[in-house]
C-alpha cells in the first residue's frame, strides 16, 4: 500500500471538470487523508482547457506533487496536455468516444471507459462526469458509501430523481474501468488514513471566515479574479450577523466605501487582485493620511494590466510597499498556511484599529484558490483588539475641537467616531493640524509627518518571520513567502538526505520589514536562496535593501503563471551548493 498518490482530471471548461473534483475531494476528506490543490484554468467562463490536480495523502502536505499517478481525461487535448506528468505504469482514465490516444514515448495503462455512453444511457451527458469519477474512484478500492454520501449531498437540493442517477452514474463508471482493470489496482491502494476531522478549504473562504471572526460588518467590493470567492463567501454570511455586502462600480469606490465605513466605527475590509490594487492607491494614501484602519486583500496574479488573471504570481510586492504617492505607515501582512489566512485576518484588523493604519493583507492565486486540508480553527484564540477608540471623549474647554491627531509620542493618537460626544473634528485629506483644520504650517507638517511615520517603530505582530526546524550554521537559508511554504519544505527534506542542511523562513511581515528578527539567519548561513513566483526578485530585494549580504543572495524565481514544485526547488539547492563547494 502507498501514503500518498496523485489525481487529475482535465477537460473543456464548463464540462463537470470542477464539480467532478469537488466531490472526489470530499469523499477522500470524509475519510480522513490529508490533501493540497491546484487548478489550472483559462480566463473564460466556457471552453478552453482546464485541469484539477489533488494530491492524496495520510500526512499533512503543503504543495503539488511532481509527478501525477491517475488522469482522468474527458478529451485527447487532456491527454496530450497533461500525460507528460504521469510516472511510470500511471493510470489514464479517458472516454472512449474521441478514441483515446497514448502520446509518443508515454508509458501509462490507458483505460477507455464509455464515460459518455454511459451519461446518455441514463438520459443526459450531464452524468459523465459521476462516471468518471466512479471510475477513479474504483481503481483505489476505496469504500463507495463515503463516495455515495458526497454525491448526495451536492445534488440533494435538486431531488431524490436526480441523486439516483448520478450514484447509478458512479456505478456504472465503477463497473465499466474495473472490468477493463480486472479489479482495483494493487499498486494504487492508499493507507487508512486516520480518520481525524479536517478542514477542507481555500484560503479565500478562510479569509473571509476570519473577517466574520473579527467583526467585519461591511464589504464594499468588485468581483476580479482570484479574490471574488472572499466578496461571495460574506455575501452569504454577512446578513446572518446584521452585515451587509456591496458591489460596486469598481476598486476605488470600493476602497473608499470601506475606509467610509472604518471612519464610522464599522470594521470594513474590501479584497482584489493588482489591477484592483492599482486603482485603489489614493484611497489607500487617504486612509493614511486620515489615520482611518482599513484592511485591503491582495489576492497576487499574472500581471501586468490583465497579465494571467487565472495564473500564478507573487509580484504585487513593491505596489503594496510603496504604491501609494507621498509617505504613510502602512502594514503588509503575507499568510502561507489556510489556518494563517484565517488568523492573520483576525490580526489585520485589530492592526489597522490599533495604529490606525491602512493593512493589506498579501496572499497569491495558489493560497487563495487551491483547495487544502487545515487543521480545526480554534476559535479561543480570538482577541478582538480597538486600539485607542475613545467612547466617553472628556469635555473640551472653550469650544474646542477634539484633537484626533494629537501628537501622541507613538504616533496613535485618540480616535473617536462620529456621535461620540464632545468629539466632534475635522477630517481632510490635505495636510492639517491636532483638530483635523487643513494648516500648511512647515513646523506642523514636519511635527504630523513624524508622528505618523512614528507608527512603524512599533508595530508589532504575531510570528514576523516563521522559521521551520532550524539548524545552526546551514549550507544554505530558503527564504519564501505565500504558498511557497510547503513547497520548499519538500525540497528541504530531500536535499538533506544528500547532506545539505538547511533553514528554511517565511517572511510573513512585508511591511516594515522585520530585519532584525531575519539578520541573525542571514549570517549564519552559507548561500540565501529567495524564493518567489516574480521576474525581478522583489522580496530578494527588500532583504538586500533592510539586512543586506547582497553577495550571498541568490533569486530562484518563477514567473510563467504555474507554482513551484519542489523539484524545482531541490534541483536549485542542489545547483547553488555545488558551486560554493567548488
Amino acid at each position: 500500500m502507498i501514503s500518498q498518490l496523485s489525481w487529475k482530471i482535465g477537460g473543456q471548461q464548463g464540462e463537470g471538470v470542477e464539480s467532478t473534483d469537488r466531490i472526489f475531494s470530499t469523499a477522500l476528506n470524509r475519510l480522513g487523508y490529508y490533501l493540497y490543490g491546484y487548478r489550472h484554468f483559462s480566463s473564460r467562463i466556457k471552453g478552453g482547457h482546464t485541469n484539477n490536480k489533488i494530491r492524496i495523502s495520510t500526512k499533512p502536505i503543503r504543495a503539488i506533487s511532481d509527478d501525477l499517478d491517475i488522469l482522468v481525461a474527458f478529451d485527447q487535448e487532456s491527454i496530450d496536455f497533461n500525460a507528460h506528468e504521469l510516472r511510470d505504469n500511471g493510470v489514464i482514465v479517458a472516454d472512449a468516444k474521441f478514441n483515446p490516444v497514448l502520446p509518443e514515448g508515454i508509458k501509462a495503462r490507458l483505460f477507455p471507459v464509455p464515460i459518455t455512453a454511459i451519461a446518455e444511457e441514463l438520459g443526459t451527458s450531464l452524468f459523465k462526469n459521476m462516471a468518471a469519477s466512479g471510475a477513479s474512484w474504483a481503481l483505489l478500492g476505496l469504500p463507495i458509501d463515503v463516495f455515495n454520501k458526497a454525491v448526495e449531498e451536492e445534488f440533494g437540493r435538486k431531488g431524490a430523481a436526480v441523486v439516483e442517477k448520478n450514484i447509478e452514474a458512479v456505478r456504472k463508471g465503477a463497473e465499466s474501468v474495473l472490468e477493463l482493470a480486472g479489479g482495483p489496482i494493487s499498486d494504487f491502494q492508499l493507507e487508512p488514513a486516520d480518520g481525524k476531522q479536517k478542514l477542507f478549504m481555500i484560503g479565500n473562504d478562510a479569509i473571509a471566515l476570519g473577517a466574520v471572526a473579527a467583526g467585519c460588518r461591511f464589504m464594499p467590493a468588485y468581483p476580479i479574479t482570484p479574490a471574488s470567492e472572499v466578496m461571495e463567501y460574506l455575501i452569504k454570511a454577512l446578513p446572518k450577523f446584521g452585515g451587509t455586502v456591496i458591489q460596486t462600480e469598481d476598486e476605488i469606490a470600493a476602497c473608499t466605501m470601506a475606509i467610509g465605513a472604518n471612519y464610522a466605527g464599522a470594521r470594513s475590509l474590501t479584497a482584489s487582485a493588482g489591477p484592483g490594487l492599482s486603482l485603489m492607491m489614493e484611497a489607500i494614501g487617504l486612509a493614511g493620511m486620515t489615520e482611518t484602519p482599513v484592511v485591503i486583500v491582495d489576492t497576487q496574479r499574472g500581471g501586468p494590466s490583465t497579465g494571467l488573471p487565472t495564473k500564478q504570481e507573487q509580484s504585487d510586492l513593491n505596489a503594496m510597499v510603496y504604491g501609494t504617492h507621498g509617505e504613510i505607515p502602512k502594514i503588509v501582512l503575507s499568510p502561507s498556511t489556510i489556518e494563517e489566512c484565517f488568523y492573520d485576518t483576525i490580526e489585520a484588523f485589530n492592526l489597522a484599529e490599533k495604529y490606525q493604519v491602512p493593512v493589506i493583507l498579501m496572499t497569491d492565486l495558489q493560497l487563495s484558490l487551491g483547495k487544502q486540508s487545515a487543521e480545526m480553527l480554534d476559535y479561543n484564540r480570538i482577541v478582538i483588539d480597538r486600539g485607542t477608540l475613545v467612547t466617553e471623549a472628556p469635555e473640551q474647554p472653550d469650544n474646542q475641537l477634539f484633537k484626533r491627531y494629537e501628537f501622541a509620542e507613538n504616533g496613535v493618537s485618540p480616535r473617536v467616531i462620529p456621535g461620540v460626544k464632545n468629539g466632534i473634528h475635522h477630517v481632510t485629506g490635505v495636510e492639517h493640524d491636532q483638530t483635523g483644520r487643513p494648516s500648511e504650517s512647515t513646523e506642523n507638517r514636519q511635527r504630523m509627518m513624524d508622528k505618523r511615520l512614528e507608527k512603524l517603530k512599533h508595530i508589532q505582530v504575531t510570528d514576523a518571520i516563521k522559521v521551520d526546524a532550524p539548524n545552526e550554521n546551514p549550507d544554505l537559508l530558503i527564504i519564501g513567502m505565500g504558498s511557497t511554504g510547503g513547497t520548499i519544505d519538500e525540497a528541504r527534506a530531500r536535499v538533506a538526505q544528500v547532506g545539505i542542511s538547511t533553514n528554511h523562513v517565511t517572511v510573513r511581515l512585508i511591511h516594515p520589514f522585520p530585519a532584525e528578527q531575519l539578520r541573525p539567519l542571514v549570517e549564519k548561513a552559507k548561500t540565501v536562496i529567495v524564493v518567489e513566483n516574480n521576474a525581478t526578485g522583489q522580496l530578494a530585494d527588500q532583504i538586500k535593501l533592510h539586512v543586506g549580504h547582497a553577495d550571498k543572495i541568490k533569486n530562484v524565481l518563477k514567473y510563467n503563471g504555474n507554482p513551484f514544485l519542489p523539484a524545482e526547488i531541490e534541483e536549485k539547492c542542489k545547483e547553488l551548493t555545488l558551486a560554493w563547494q567548488r
